[in-house]
C-alpha cells in the first residue's frame, strides 16, 4: 500500500472509531435516564445536513428500540434520541405531546449529561490512551541543554538575526527544558524574543512582527532544527551522488577542499556551485576518500543525510510505572487540550495567523499521519484527534452539542425551557453554518493541492 493509502487508513480508521465513542457517550446517558434513542449511526444516512435528501443505509440492523447503522455520507455521525430538536429535524414527533420515554419529559441536569455524553467520551478516551502510551512506551525528548551543536536555521529564522550554530536557552527569558517545544512556545504564546549562545556570548534576538505568520505559511523546512554533522544515509539511484560514489555511512568532511561539518555548510557551498564541478571529501570506515562530479542545475545531488538525533545527542527517556501513567495520562490530556485551546484562539487573536491559512478540512487531519505504519504514533494522534472533537463539539454553535448545552445552561438559570420552534430555527441555523464551514474548510485543502 503506498504511502498515501497507509495515511487515509489510519484516517478513516481514528475517525471511524472515534465517531462511534462520541455517538456511544449520548447513548450510554441517554440510556442510563431512560431515554429512547431510535438511530445509532456511524456516518449519515442522508445527506447532511438535510436529512429529507438521499436517505439510504449501506448497513442497518434494528434491536430493540434503536436502528444501528452505518450511513452514505462519511462525515461524522449521529444518535437520533426520541424528543428532541437534532440534525434529523423529526417535527411530526415534536408535535406530539411529550412521552415518558423522550428527551424533552428529562430534568435539566439529566439532559446535560446526554448532551455532554459524546464530549466526556472523547476525554475519557483521549486519557485512556495517553496512560496506555505512557505506561507501554514511556517518552523520549531531547533537551534543549544537550543540542551541542546548536541550531541549524531556515530562512525565516535568518531574517530575524538566528544563526547556524545559535544554542537557545530560552524563550522571553522563560529557560527552556524540550528542545522541540521551543517553536510552539514562540507561536502560541506570541513571543517577543529568543535567547541564545553564540560564539559563548549571550544574545538576545527580536521576534519582529510577521514571524509567526511566515513560520507557519513559509517554506517547507523547519524554522529552527538541531545541528547535526552531516552523515549519508540514503544515496538516490542514477542521481549524480550515486555516480560520484557516494555511499551510505559516508561522512562528509569538506566540499572543494573547504571543511565543513554540518549540512548547512555543506549546502551553503553546494549551491554556489550549480553546474560547476565538485569534490566532496568523506571519511568512510576511517578512510579518506575524495569524490568527483558536477554540481546539477537544480543544486541537488540526489542523497538524504541521517536525521535521527539519537545518533549524535542525548536525550531523555522517560518510563512510567502504572500508577504514574495514569498520572500523565490526566495532565497530558489536559496540557493537549488547553495548547489546542490557545492555538484555536490565535484565530481570532493574533494579527498573523488567517483562518484561511490555518484551517483545514479532512486532508489536513489525513496529513498528520505518518506514510509508514507506527503503533504508538497511530494512538498519539488519536487520542489528540479526540480531543479536538471533544473540543470542536463544545462550541456553543447550535447542532453542535455545546449549542444545546447553553440552551440548556439558559433553561437551568432562568427556569424557562427554550422553546422547540426557536430550537428548530436555532439548530437550522446551526446546521447550515456547520455546512459552510465544512466546504470553507475541506476548499481550502483543495485549493492548497492545486496550489502546490
Amino acid at each position: 500500500m503506498s504511502g498515501t493509502g497507509v495515511k487515509v487508513l489510519q484516517l478513516f480508521v481514528a475517525l471511524s472509531l472515534l465517531i462511534v465513542l462520541h455517538e456511544g457517550g449520548h447513548f450510554f446517558f441517554a440510556k442510563l435516564f431512560k431515554t429512547r434513542v431510535e438511530k445509532f449511526y456511524l456516518f449519515f444516512d442522508f445527506l447532511f445536513p438535510f436529512s429529507g435528501l438521499l436517505n439510504f443505509s449501506l448497513f442497518k440492523k434494528k434491536k430493540g428500540d434503536t436502528e444501528y447503522g452505518i450511513g452514505w455520507f462519511p462525515l461524522g455521525g449521529y444518535v437520533k434520541i426520541a424528543g428532541m430538536v437534532d440534525e434529523s429535524m423529526d417535527k411530526d414527533q415534536m408535535a406530539l405531546p411529550p412521552q415518558p420515554w423522550e428527551y424533552r419529559s428529562k430534568k435539566p441536569w439529566q439532559r446535560l449529561f446526554i448532551m455532554l455524553g459524546g464530549i466526556i467520551v472523547n476525554i475519557i478516551v483521549a486519557i485512556v490512551i495517553y496512560i496506555f502510551v505512557f505506561s507501554i512506551y514511556g517518552e523520549e525528548y531531547l533537551p534543549a541543554r544537550n543540542a551541542k551543536y546548536g541550531i541549524a536555521v531556515d530562512s525565516v529564522a535568518k531574517t530575524i538575526g538566528l544563526r547556524n550554530g545559535d544554542i537557545i536557552t530560552a524563550v522571553d527569558n522563560k529557560p527552556v527544558e524540550r528542545f522541540e517545544r521551543i517553536v510552539a512556545n514562540i507561536i502560541l504564546d506570541e513571543a517577543k524574543t529568543i535567547q541564545v549562545t553564540r560564539n559563548g556570548e549571550p544574545v538576545s534576538i527580536n521576534i519582529v512582527p510577521g514571524t509567526v505568520h511566515s513560520i507557519i505559511t513559509g517554506t517547507k523546512n523547519s524554522f529552527i532544527a538541531p545541528r547535526i554533522p552531516i552523515l549519508v544515509d540514503d544515496v538516490n539511484k542514477g542521481s549524480e551522488a550515486s555516480k560520484m560514489g557516494l555511499k551510505q555511512g559516508d561522512s562528509i568532511v569538506a566540499v572543494n577542499s573547504t571543511p565543513v561539518r554540518f549540512f548547512d555548510e555543506f549546502d551553503s557551498i553546494k549551491r554556489s556551485l550549480a553546474g560547476q564541478p565538485i569534490e566532496v571529501s568523506v571519511m568512510r570506515k576511517d578512510t579518506l576518500v575524495n569524490l568527483k562530479g558536477t554540481v546539477p542545475a537544480d543544486k541537488l545531488l540526489g542523497f538524504l543525510p541521517v536525521g535521527d538525533y539519537n545518533r549524535f545527542f542525548k536525550t531523555e527517556p522517560i518510563k512510567y510505572n502504572p500508577i504514574q501513567a495514569i498520572g500523565k495520562g490526566f495532565t497530558f490530556t489536559y496540557d493537549q487540550f488547553t495548547n489546542y485551546v490557545r492555538q484555536f484562539r490565535l484565530i481570532f487573536t493574533s494579527k498573523e495567523i488567517k483562518a484561511s491559512e490555518s484551517v483545514g478540512g479532512i486532508i489536513t487531519f489525513g496529513k498528520i499521519f505518518p506514510a509508514e505504519f507506527d503503533m504508538e504514533k497511530f494512538l498519539m494522534l488519536t487520542a489528540f484527534i479526540s480531543i479536538i472533537l471533544a473540543f470542536m463539539n463544545l462550541l456553543p454553535i447550535p447542532g453542535l452539542d455545546g449549542g444545546y448545552v447553553i440552551f440548556l445552561l439558559f433553561e437551568m438559570i432562568t427556569g424557562r425551557q427554550v422553546s422547540e420552534k426557536v430550537m428548530e430555527r436555532a439548530t437550522t441555523v446551526g446546521l447550515v453554518l456547520l455546512l459552510t464551514l465544512m466546504v470553507y474548510a475541506n476548499g481550502l485543502d483543495i485549493f492548497r493541492l492545486f496550489k502546490h
